[in-house]
């Protein structure tokens, strides 16, 4: 422990009313002077003062704090590149060192790369194999042009490999040579997204002036100022979406709201025009893809239904259902080969992957029979998250599937959609001694007061936990897993909730979640924290609770409806102020902040957040401390950089794990279980 500074007391925020009347409603906001950070001196006199509360308040564990980054730290490997990714001739992959944020873009040439790809190819990295080549270094672009932040948010490789396109986090598209890193293009400006069309043009989205959003078709070789401009459409509220087919042959175009979408197709071969792809419905919401004369499409509809259909690329009229729709099952992705096509579902919240030969191009497709299930997730109760089935060759039989669970590390698998062989071709390494054995995790069900089933996945350590209602256990309402063993292995169970409005059992899982439903999510996220209760595995004196965004919305309104069930909160850039924001009426009484006790409150904000303005949180917190009244831990840490996608879970690992460190700091100090780490509580 670190020598203790002098407590400062807590922060307040001045009083300003300010009277709200909206539809005949009234309501007095005190503070809504914080929102004039720019002409009110105050408001940053504020942010400083919670920011030194919250440092006096953490100095006494200092630290601990200290050590608990260390030792998170100490679980990654500092040199690690993720799963090689066959393109071509080349392996791609990028490279990451645990201490800089930055990421290089790397390649190897494949020796033998006219042989068909298998399961157990693996990349050659030996002293007589092609060196490592590294076509992008974010780091050394940084200093080269002095620039305070600098990331790339795309990288594609052109159909035939010798050029790589780029976009950079301030909009432009930067065209290279992939042998020599030498510019081949004069840099695109205000892209948003662009995707290859064949290997001497590619296809652009931007917004004009008054933010209506364009397609745009570039020709290498040309100035930006000849581009064809291919859609455009009139209305702000749509966005554009870009999309390549597996068979690179063709592009697809969404235009979308939050209810409806358009989708145009533009064929490489013939690029002159975006062509409009029926039929369309009014609330159908449609993803396609490409093989031989024929669009495969995947769609759902405000119905809550999603299907699998095809149709003739000359007439798209002529459908026929592939895959009919089934109650309690979502067609979350379908995947396209030369001769297979691969099927992400979700049924009750449970992943499922199937895999099915396809006939001779050409041929009649009247159904899909005699597919095959991809077994790797048997032994595996809770799968947190499927990133996906890409990364994989349309004319290879492999199929590339990437996915962690609550107790196993980021896995990716190769799979032979002919023999139904599988290849574990990484698995995210993690130091210390770790072995995924020692975890155990279970799935159980608690019910809402309306009979619904709500799903809650549950992880914690063998022989470190009591499970009589004395183990600690914080409950989330994200799938992060960040971090996740520091807390495993000091006795501490971890649960996440799956609750109305995520996507886990479907379409309509997700809808009875919003707008007016969206009480729902938080009776349903008390409805499994009294579940966790009632069943030992913890109690109201060690609860925790996580939230970010609009996770961070649910937080607060549990604290107001139930604050006695739970003994910590997090919540992370919280969606907390919006009565004000965006209006949300009729109001809201379970956000409102009321005269009673709350649990040990931890609330983190970014001055630059965009998307849920700093205001909110400190507004939030401000209102807290006047209304409160229990004498437990309320604090407010405003960061000066980034913004709402530079939360926790999205930053570099380095700052990653000093998030963390403060997180569980704080979380361990309110459960009074502060032990220095290396103890036999923090060892596997």
């Amino acid at each position: 422990m670190s020598s203790h500074r002098q407590r400062l007391s807590p922060p307040e925020a001045k009083k300003v009313p300010f009277l709200m009347e909206i539809f005949g409603d009234k309501r007095l906001d005190n503070y809504h002077w914080l929102r004039d950070a720019g002409r009110d001196p105050d408001v940053q006199r504020y942010l400083e003062l919670e920011n030194k509360y919250a440092e006096s308040i953490m100095s006494e564990t200092n630290g601990y704090e200290f050590a608990l980054f260390n030792e998170l730290k100490a679980r990654f490997k500092e040199d690690d590149i993720s799963v090689p990714v066959r393109v071509g001739s080349h392996y791609y992959y990028q490279r990451r060192y645990l201490s800089k944020d930055y990421v290089q873009y790397c390649r190897r040439f494949i020796p033998n790369n006219e042989a068909p790809p298998s399961v157990y190819d693996i990349m050659p990295t030996g002293p007589d194999d092609p060196p490592e080549e590294v076509i992008i270094d974010e780091e050394v672009i940084k200093y080269k042009n002095s620039l305070e932040n600098y990331r790339i948010t795309a990288f594609k490789v052109s159909p035939n490999n010798k050029l790589v396109a780029f976009r950079e986090n301030c909009g432009t598209v930067c065209v290279i040579d992939s042998e020599t890193g030498a510019p081949a293009e004069k840099p695109i400006q205000g892209c948003l997204e662009f995707e290859w069309a064949g290997d001497e043009a590619f296809l652009y989205t931007r917004r004009n002036a008054i933010a209506e959003p364009q397609v745009w078709f570039h020709k290498l070789g040309e100035e930006q100022s000849k581009d064809t401009c291919l859609y455009r459409t009139r209305e702000d509220l749509f966005d554009l979406t870009l999309e390549a087919s597996e068979s690179k042959k063709f592009l697809f175009v969404k235009s979308k709201t939050r209810v409806t979408g358009f989708v145009y197709y533009f064929d490489v071969s013939r690029p002159e025009t975006l062509r409009f792809l029926p039929p369309w419905h009014l609330g159908i919401d449609m993803f396609v893809s490409h093989r031989g004369n024929q669009f495969f499409i995947r769609r759902s509809d405000g119905e809550f239904r999603s299907d699998v259909l095809t149709c003739p690329v000359d007439n798209t009229f002529e459908t026929t259902v592939l895959i009919p729709h089934r109650e309690r099952v979502r067609v979350e992705e379908v995947r396209l080969f030369a001769d297979h096509i691969a099927v992400y579902e979700l049924e009750e919240g449970l992943p499922k992957i199937s895999t099915y030969c396809l006939p001779p191009v050409g041929e009649p497709l009247k159904t899909l029979q005699g597919g095959r299930t991809v077994d790797i997730f048997k032994s595996e109760l809770c799968i947190s998250r499927i990133h996906g089935i890409r990364d994989s060759q349309f004319s290879s039989s492999i199929l590339r599937i990437c996915f962690y669970t609550m107790r196993m590390p980021f896995s990716a698998y190769d799979y032979d959609m002919n023999t139904g062989i599988s290849v574990l071709k990484k698995k995210e390494t993690i130091l210390g001694g770790f072995d995924e054995s020692n975890y155990v995790t279970e799935s159980k069900r608690a019910y809402a007061s309306d009979g619904e089933e709500i799903p809650i996945s549950i992880v914690y350590r063998k022989n470190r936990v009591k499970l009589d209602g004395s183990d600690p256990l914080p409950s989330s309402y994200s799938n992060s897993i960040a971090s996740r063993l520091t807390i495993l292995d000091r006795g501490i169970i971890f649960a996440i909730a799956h609750v109305r409005g995520g996507d886990e059992k479907g379409k309509q899982w997700h809808e009875n979640g919003k707008l007016l439903n969206k009480r729902n999510t938080f009776t349903d996220f008390i409805a499994c924290a009294d579940y966790l209760i009632k069943s030992n595995y913890c109690s109201e004196d060690n609860l925790c609770i996580e939230g970010g965004s609009a996770g961070g919305m649910l937080i607060g309104a549990v604290l107001n409806m139930r604050p006695e069930l739970f003994k910590v909160a997090v919540a992370d850039v919280p969606s907390v102020d919006v009565l004000t924001t965006i209006l949300f009426y009729p109001r809201k009484r379970d956000l409102e902040v009321k005269a009673q006790n709350y649990p040990n409150i931890l609330v983190r904000t970014a001055y630059q957040d965009k998307l849920v303005p700093f205001y909110g949180p400190a507004k939030f917190v401000a209102k807290l401390r006047d209304m409160k009244t229990d004498d437990n831990l309320l604090l407010l840490k405003c960061r000066s950089d980034g913004g709402h996608r530079q939360m926790p879970g999205s930053v570099g690992r380095l700052r990653q794990q000093q998030q963390d460190a403060f997180k569980y700091t704080f979380i361990l100090k309110a459960l009074n279980m502060i032990h220095a780490p290396g103890s036999e509580q923090s060892r596997n």
